[in-house]
C-alpha cells in the first residue's frame, strides 16, 4: 500500500466517524434546530473527507476539480435547505399572529 493510498483509507474513516457522528445527533438530540446542526455540520465535513480522499485517487486534475466542485454546489444546496427547513420550524414555533403560516 502507497502512502497515498493510506491517506485516502484515513480520510475515509474519518468521514465514517462524521457521518456516524450526524446520525447519531439525529437521533438523539431533542429538537429539530439541534438535529439540523448536528446533521448538515458532520455531513458537510464529511463529505468534505470522502472528496479528498477520492480526489487523491483521481486520473487527473480536472477530475479532481470536478470533485471539489460537486462538494462546493453540496454545501450551498446544504445551506439552503437548512434555512428553510429552520425557517419553517420557526414558523410553527411561533404564535398566530406573528407572520406564521395560519
Amino acid at each position: 500500500m502507497t502512502a497515498l493510498e493510506v491517506l485516502s483509507t484515513v480520510m475515509l474513516a474519518a468521514s465514517l466517524f462524521f457521518f456516524s457522528a450526524g446520525t447519531i445527533g439525529l437521533v438523539r438530540l431533542p429538537d429539530p434546530l439541534s438535529r439540523l446542526h448536528a446533521l448538515t455540520k458532520a455531513d458537510n465535513v464529511g463529505l468534505g473527507f470522502v472528496v479528498l480522499a477520492v480526489g487523491l485517487q483521481a486520473p487527473s486534475w480536472p477530475a479532481a476539480f470536478k470533485l471539489l466542485l460537486i462538494w462546493l454546489l453540496v454545501l450551498a444546496a446544504a445551506t439552503n435547505v437548512a434555512f428553510l427547513i429552520a425557517g419553517r420550524v420557526g414558523r410553527e414555533d411561533a404564535p398566530p399572529g406573528d407572520g406564521g403560516e395560519p
